[in-house]
């Protein structure tokens, strides 16, 4: 692999920071789009994220109105599965990146996560 092609892959991934910016500024064009399955979006989720799991992406489902002709950022717990569906919905012709770490980093830098009921969340 060239160190060109590494770099450009790299570029469609996001740190929890640039994905704050990017979906919670005033001025923030993107939706947070959240890939994980329903416990885990229960459990704990950022606010205002949209919620659309990578299982039902896979099987063809379309994305939630919120999410349908905006940026995406794609989060999961750790970044794998956002990651697979970030390439899944840039093949579809998505502007769709990922978001290095997931929740669990999000969580870790001080972000907030809610459950099910607006309540302090935790990530599962």
């Amino acid at each position: 692999m060239s160190l060109f092609s590494r770099f450009s892959r790299d570029t469609r991934r996001v740190s929890v920071g640039e994905a704050h910016r990017r979906t919670h500024s005033d001025d923030a064009p993107a939706v947070l789009l959240d890939v994980r399955e329903r416990g885990e979006w229960n459990a704990g989720r950022a606010p205002g994220a949209v919620y659309a799991p990578l299982s039902a992406l896979t099987a063809g489902s379309v994305l939630p109105q919120a999410a349908q002709g905006r940026p995406l950022v794609v989060i999961c717990r750790s970044g794998n599965r956002s990651r697979k569906a970030a390439e899944l919905l840039t093949a579809r012709g998505e502007d769709a990146v990922d978001v290095r770490g997931g929740m669990t980093a999000w969580a870790d830098a001080g972000y907030p996560v809610v459950d099910a009921h607006g309540h302090r969340g935790s990530v599962a």
